[in-house]
């Protein structure tokens, strides 16, 4: 294993990559009691256009497949894996994104045993055509059921508004159509690509012992066999710069309405360096701004615009980037009219040197106290390695940027037709 030492923030990690082209991260911690291990692909929802392994044509699935194989990788012919971490001490679960699936648990004891369960039941798909129908409805259940949160739907609404043509406005869950469509040969398909381990990374932190964990993982992957293969070819999206839709407007049962503004931050390839700027930045402005003390913040809530319910994010990928403000407003007309006008001024704003050091000491703060979370340091370190960034360099990068690139990034950053309105209502 190559150790690797981060000094400033007092982390050492080790890392190798196996023959096979798995990328392991171990990253022992002696002074917890719980050992958390996440084993990731670089695949999500968006990846619907694709060259599959071994062909030379590019193929479209039907969307919500990457769900659904997240779905069957826990049922198996012979034995049931939530079961069999239970009676391991371990608590099991998993997540399709946008951009990757990922398989996890977290345990007090038998650390070695749950990885090679988790290793494994991740590396032996079983797919049958009934157990395949018979998943179909209850992802469709999933489906409808998120169909009446107005979250979930103001969500999805304001990038749906946002992206003309990029796979990301599709629900991560695809539709009732297209679930209904997805064929035992589809998950086999994206299996086969996409969960090669030169596409997936494992990470494993907390208290275990490195020898024994490094031998069992080296010797788990040993014993299996998979093909070579070249590097996936994905579909290349063109998508404008600016938005598709202004506003929509989605009616549901709600008490007060919900508005969620959507600012489309990018449509262009970013990786490394380039990505994580754009990332700090905007986490940076949009914290400056609308954090509860933040000056757009303080305005919205004296007028009354907004209540608890209020937020704000933004979200970075390769091929993709945008952020969502959103509240239960009484006067949606009137908050989407302010939040507008306070973020079209910030064209001719200039952030201060002293106000600059602030923003940055408070996100760097930020990143430490999550590190208290070994899930929060697993699931962002493989987000990142994805992308090409070393999470544990993160905080040295975000000391090494100046004024300067924020106050240039500012000149820019919002414009009108980079922003989009979704309004969830009652029908009037």
């Amino acid at each position: 294993m190559n150790k690797i030492t981060f000094d400033t923030i007092e982390e050492t990690i080790y890392t190798k990559v196996l023959a096979n082209g798995l990328h392991v991260f171990l990253h022992p911690k002696k002074d917890v009691s719980k050992v958390y291990g996440v084993f990731t692909t670089n695949y999500g929802s968006i990846d619907r256009s694709f060259i599959p392994i071994n062909e030379t044509e590019e193929v479209t699935v039907p969307d919500g497949v990457a769900h659904f194989l997240e779905h069957k990788l826990f049922e198996k012919e012979d034995y049931d894996v939530m079961d069999l971490f239970s009676k391991q001490g371990a608590s099991p679960n998993a997540y399709t994104s946008f951009t990757k699936t990922a398989y996890l648990f977290s345990t007090t004891d038998l650390a070695t045993k749950n990885i090679e369960t988790l290793l494994n039941y991740v590396q032996e798909p079983y797919f049958s055509d009934a157990s395949v129908e018979k998943e179909k409805g209850i992802i469709v259940q999933e489906l409808n059921m998120y169909e009446d949160q107005p979250d979930w739907r103001s969500f999805m609404g304001t990038i749906k508004n946002m992206f003309h043509h990029h796979p990301v406005k599709i629900d991560i869950l695809g539709t009732e159509e297209s679930i209904n469509s997805i064929t035992k040969e589809d998950l086999y398909t994206c299996y086969h690509t996409f969960y090669h381990p030169q596409n997936m990374a494992l990470f494993v932190t907390g208290n275990f012992d490195l020898e024994e964990m490094t031998s069992l993982i080296e010797t788990n992957q040993a014993e299996k066999n998979f093909a070579e293969i070249e590097p996936i070819e994905k579909g290349i999206y063109e998508e404008p710069r600016s938005v598709a839709r202004e506003e929509s407007t989605i009616h549901l049962p709600v008490s007060i309405p919900k508005v969620t503004i959507g600012i489309k931050e990018s449509a262009n390839i970013l990786r490394g360096e380039a990505l994580l700027k754009r990332e700090v930045l905007q986490t940076m402005l949009l914290d400056y701004y609308f954090s509860p003390s933040g000056k757009f913040y303080e305005k919205l809530y004296d007028e009354e615009l907004i209540d608890d319910s209020f937020e704000y994010s933004t979200t970075v990928e390769e091929s993709f980037a945008f952020s969502l403000i959103s509240s239960n407003t009484s006067e949606p007309d009137q908050f989407i009219k302010r939040v507008k006008q306070l973020l079209l001024q910030t064209n001719d704003e200039k952030i201060s040197q002293e106000d600059f050091d602030i923003m940055k000491k408070k996100q760097i703060g930020a990143i430490l106290r999550s590190m208290n979370s070994l899930e929060f340091i697993a699931n962002q370190y493989i987000h990142y390695h994805f992308l090409n960034i070393d999470f544990f360099e993160v905080n040295s990068f975000i000391e090494q940027l100046r004024v300067e690139d924020l106050n240039e990034f500012l000149k820019t950053w919002i414009e009108e037709d980079k922003l989009t309105v979704c309004r969830v209502e009652n029908e009037s």
